[in-house]
């Protein structure tokens, strides 16, 4: 990988070199940009050089100055929010340039890239494609610009805690959307180990985003493996073209009317320093640090768990006694009392020369002479050699084979589970968040660039997966060298993760509770002071049912750590301070990924066409230390190349544009994938267009699944790669599927086992998932004041990429005998998870329009409402869409309302869901919020004040199953320079 990287650089340096040495001569263009109906002077005008990458921005005196290379005559294009665009053409050096700009906003002259590769008009782009400007952030109702996307059509967002955001479109909505790419200035954005995008809490700071383009939909034609359901672009400033010292501070107040919380403070900080060193070099730096008391999941409620599935359960501790709280963990550990009993008999009874057969032979006999459980026990406390195993009666008597034992249903089919811990007592919420940023950029000639970069950032946060993670002083770094011009560019970057102090909440709560006392020890205890309860050992007397389970997680409970105790406290930061790999809570992942790529635009050579080509070599070092891969014996290595070609022409000119692409990826573990696209645009009037396009994609298993090798209180899971396979001896071994090995054990305790009820669970060579999706679509602008982007698609989605639950003996055994005999019970047996392709394709269509419309000077609304729907889906199949059927956004807003006065505000609808998940399945019911803002500009010192809120009517409202209760937070800012 060193030498590849090495080479890389080398060419890098010597392009830049080559080109440097054709440097020419420099100039300058100034001048002033003007209120065309007002005649105030306009700061933050974006000024560019068309053709180049020359430009800047205007300052408070609406003056802008333009140095480099110019090749006169040359054509400025100035353009702001609420402004139409305008194009300036300037005959020679030194001539004074004075615009002014018309009031009014043109609708869909945004220029995008992310849709084919290349810059085009946003009315014009082939595919679905949504836009958010530099201009938009800044007025947006939000108190994080990430949290805009939320409010585009087509889009979910799923809240898994105060900064970490997931985006979904086109349905299969969920926390660590693997089928989602997201790039920050071309960077991948997911954790190499951790496998997710991690949403916000690395790449830019909000003062630095110029913009953001999302393409719902397939996208793997040209963004590769990951794009199956949409590609979102986030974009920084150019330091050349945004310049000077930028500063907002954000102040704010979350968690009133929470009966279980009290208010706290929330703190938002961010700077931004760019500065021209010379014509030909510039530079910026940036920063932003969150700090808030998170939103705290507290759903108690009772979860029936079954393998992939789960489903809610009336009942809690009190009444249930194998509760399991959906954030209450711990509680997860559960045994079957039937089965702890006949475990602890057949510890007694076997091998047959055990005395322990004359024990069961003489509690047989009493039984069925018709004695009583106390008579018995008063039996064995006057026989010398009966006495030492009279604690053996609570099990033996419910269990012995006389045929009038009228106590056999003692245990019934009751299961039991440990008492567990609430999340707020395991989860750090002491929510952070720092970013920092910087780059360095050398203009090599007015229409080549060259650029470092670094993003870093560190945080505390909680993801939800199938568990709830804390995320508590995660650490990634993004850094890039690139050298782009117009027609090409090429780039070399490496995200480096390290995941500092996370551990998981659940494998924390039963590492404590089995630090504390060991399941064997608890659940024996449990049992056998139930059962001496209900057999009324002690006194003759059976205690009722309620009574039994009381007293016994009383007996069993004795002594244990409980939050806010220094001997809790101990063990807590014990166990969280251990790899999983050693039997704690915590990762040790310090994997990364390396990636080289370059594109170049053939337009100037290929006359009839435009013609895109591009290749990409990307590189995984998987390196966890054992404690989520299989990677003990050192990093694992996982190597991917691709190249796409793209052909773009306007078959009839000013009417018709077809775009045909094709991509082929290869990862070493797997064979390689072609994915095409077609697109095709037509124009129906001007600015009205038609847009169809046939799109595919695909996404390689995650890093995890295909190596993951992680220890969980739960299950063994492991990856999908055949090698798996060998190494657990699944072949002389078998694993059973865990639901035939629950059919198994209810033969067990029923006292007839029947082995024929298990089936094996077949280990498959895991595949690639794809898509391929068909869609229509209409955006036009009408008599210059309504937008209109309304679509449809249709897509078959085939090999979802899911997990199995197995179980087989612990020991491993070749002898089905044994295997059977150690399945029988949870506790000498060991359960498995690994990832299979779902043989039957499944189907989805959905649609989505939207609507801009200006309503009169300033004032603009905008709507949109869009669906989603998975049909075909085969028996038993889980596929994880949770995808509400109707979602709506409402926007209403003016940006200079009265003498610098603007306001926005949105409000956002959607239907209530089924979710699916490996954490829990429930209903989510519908919610809906308003986010509102109101500003005020003050030019004199360049300055912006805020008063705004999320989720203004504070209606709390969960966004996934497990996820936290989201209020309102209501902040004031104040902005320097943000303009």
């Amino acid at each position: 990988m060193r030498k590849i990287l090495s080479i890389v650089t080398l060419a890098l340096i010597a392009i830049f070199s080559f080109v440097s040495a054709g440097a020419q001569t420099r100039v300058s263009l100034s001048g002033v940009v003007t209120d065309g109906a007002t005649g105030k002077l306009l700061s933050g005008v974006s000024v560019t050089v068309k053709g180049t990458l020359l430009g800047a921005v205007t300052d408070e005196r609406g003056a802008f100055t333009v140095n480099g290379v110019i090749t006169f005559p040359a054509t400025l294009v100035f353009g702001s929010i609420a402004y139409a665009s305008q194009e300036v053409q300037v005959a020679a050096a030194g001539e004074a340039v004075k615009v002014s700009l018309a009031p009014g906003y043109v609708l869909g002259e945004e220029v995008v890239v992310a849709a084919s590769r290349t810059s085009e008009r946003l009315l014009e782009t082939p595919v679905s494609i949504e836009r958010v400007s530099a201009a938009t952030i800044r007025t947006a109702p939000a108190a994080n610009y990430y949290d805009i996307i939320g409010n585009l059509k087509g889009v979910d967002m799923t809240t898994s805690s105060l900064t970490f955001k997931t985006i979904s479109t086109r349905g299969f909505n969920g926390s660590g959307n693997l089928r989602f790419n997201q790039l920050v200035d071309g960077m991948d954005n997911q954790a190499p180990g951790l496998n997710f995008t991690v949403g916000n809490i690395i790449g830019l700071t909000e003062l630095d985003v110029d913009n953001m383009e999302l393409l719902p939909g397939a996208s793997s034609a040209l963004y590769g493996s990951g794009g199956m359901n949409g590609t979102l672009l986030i974009s920084s400033k150019n330091p050349f073209k945004y310049q000077g010292f930028s500063a907002q501070v954000k102040q704010g107040i979350m968690h009133l009317g929470d009966p279980q919380q009290k208010p706290t403070p929330y703190y938002d900080i961010s700077l931004r320093w760019a500065h021209k060193i010379s014509d030909k070099v510039a530079f910026k730096i940036g920063g932003q640090y969150i700090k808030a008391d998170d939103w705290r999941a507290k759903d108690t409620r009772n979860l029936q768990r079954n393998n992939v599935l789960s489903q809610l359960k009336p009942g809690d501790r009190t009444s249930d006694p194998n509760y399991d709280g959906v954030n209450v963990f711990g509680d997860e550990a559960s045994a079957s009392m039937q089965a702890f009993a006949q475990a602890v008999k057949a510890q007694l009874v076997n091998p047959p020369t055990n005395p322990g057969n004359a024990i069961a032979t003489a509690v047989d006999g009493y039984v069925a002479a018709g004695l009583t459980p106390n008579q018995i026990a008063q039996q064995f406390a006057l026989n010398p050699a009966l006495a030492p195993y009279s604690s053996t009666l609570p099990f033996l008597i419910p269990l012995s084979a006389a045929p009038n034992n009228a106590y056999r249903g003692t245990f019934g089919a009751q299961s039991v589970s440990r008492t567990g811990y609430n999340e707020e007592d395991l989860v750090d919420y002491n929510s952070y968040n720092l970013k920092l940023s910087a780059a360095l950029h050398y203009k090599i000639t007015s229409k080549t660039e060259a650029s470092l970069t670094a993003n870093w950032g560190t945080g505390t946060t909680v993801y939800t997966g199938a568990d709830r993670y804390s995320l508590k002083n995660l650490q990634m770094g993004q850094y890039k060298l690139e050298i782009r011009n117009p027609n090409w560019f090429a780039r070399l970057y490496t995200i480096q993760e390290n995941s500092g102090d996370s551990y998981t909440a659940n494998t924390a709560a039963i590492a404590i509770n089995r630090a504390w006392k060991p399941d064997a020890t608890w659940f024996q205890q449990y049992t056998g002071t139930y059962s001496a309860a209900r057999l009324g050992l002690a006194n003759g007397l059976s205690a009722p049912d309620a009574i039994s389970h009381a007293a016994a997680r009383n007996a069993a409970d004795a002594g244990r750590l409980l939050p806010g105790t220094a001997g809790f406290q101990r063990v807590f930061d014990s166990v969280t301070s251990i790899s999983i790999s050693k039997g704690g809570a915590k990762f040790a992942d310090k994997s990364a990924l390396y990636q080289a790529e370059g594109q170049y635009n053939f337009s100037d050579v290929v006359k009839v066409a435009e013609v895109l080509v591009g290749a990409s070599f990307r590189r995984y070092s998987l390196n966890s230390q054992g404690t989520i891969f299989a990677d003990t014996t050192g990093a694992i290595g996982i190597n991917e190349y691709g190249g796409y070609v793209q052909v773009q022409k306007q078959v009839v000119p000013n009417v018709l544009k077809l775009t045909g692409s094709v991509r082929y990826d290869k990862n070493e573990n797997f064979a390689g994938r072609f994915t095409p696209r077609f697109t095709a645009l037509v124009k129906v009037a001007e600015d009205n267009n038609l847009r169809f396009s046939y799109q595919t994609a695909y996404r390689f298993p995650s890093t995890q699944d295909q190596w993951i090798n992680l220890r969980t209180p739960a299950a063994v899971l492991i990856g999908g790669l055949p090698s798996f396979k060998d190494f657990y001896k699944f072949g002389t071994s078998p694993a059973y599927t865990a639901e035939s090995v629950a059919a198994y054990r209810a033969t067990v305790g029923a006292g007839a086992p029947n082995p024929a009820l298990l089936k094996v669970g077949e280990f498959n060579t895991i595949k690639p998932e794809t898509v391929q999706s068909f869609e229509a679509g209409y955006r036009g602008v009408i008599a210059k004041k309504l937008m209109i982007d309304v679509y449809g698609y249709y897509s078959q989605y085939k090999n979802f990429i899911a997990r199995v639950a197995v179980a087989r003996g612990q020991s491993a055994s070749t002898n089905a005998a044994v295997n059977y005999q150690e399945l029988a019970s949870p506790f000498t047996s060991t359960n498995y998870s690994f990832v299979y392709n779902v043989p039957q394709p499944v189907k989805a269509y959905g649609w989505g329009a939207g609507l801009v419309y200006q309503i009169y000077k300033t004032w603009s609304a905008s709507g949109n409402v869009y669906s989603d729907k998975l049909t075909d889906v085969p028996a038993g199949v889980v596929t994880f869409f949770n995808t509400p059927k109707i979602r709506y956004n409402l926007g209403i807003g003016n940006d200079n309302l009265y003498k610098n006065i603007g306001f926005n505000a949105v409000f956002r609808w959607q239907d209530k869901v089924n979710w699916e998940g490996t954490f829990g399945t429930g209903d989510i019911p519908a919610y809906s919020t308003l986010d509102a803002q109101i500003s005020y500009r003050l030019p004199e010192i360049k300055s912006l004040i805020k008063l705004g809120a999320t989720n203004l009517i504070n209606k709390y409202y969960q966004s996934a199953f497990g996820n936290p209760m989201v209020g309102g937070l209501y902040y004031i800012s104040f902005g320097y320079n943000v303009f």
